[in-house]
């Protein structure tokens, strides 16, 4: 069985939604280093002046969890 952790997280951008995904998976990177997936779930943006100016993504990033020591990994 593989235990797998779930982050929720809000990835932003002045570019687009595509890059506002990847900032998130970036930053969670950095703490869960075995990230396995990525649900994006709702996309927004804020406006101002009748033009978009950020660009939001909510996104579940699953990441893997290994066994303790001792244990055997996948």
């Amino acid at each position: 069985m593989e235990v797998v952790n779930v982050i929720e997280l809000v990835g932003d951008s002045p570019k687009g939604w595509q890059e506002a995904i990847e900032n998130a998976v970036a930053e969670a990177s950095r703490l869960y280093p075995q990230i396995t997936g990525v649900e994006v779930y709702n996309l927004t943006a804020n406006v101002k002046d009748g033009k978009v100016v950020e660009y939001k993504a909510n996104v579940k990033i699953a990441s893997s969890l290994h066994p303790e020591k001792g244990g055997r990994s996948r």
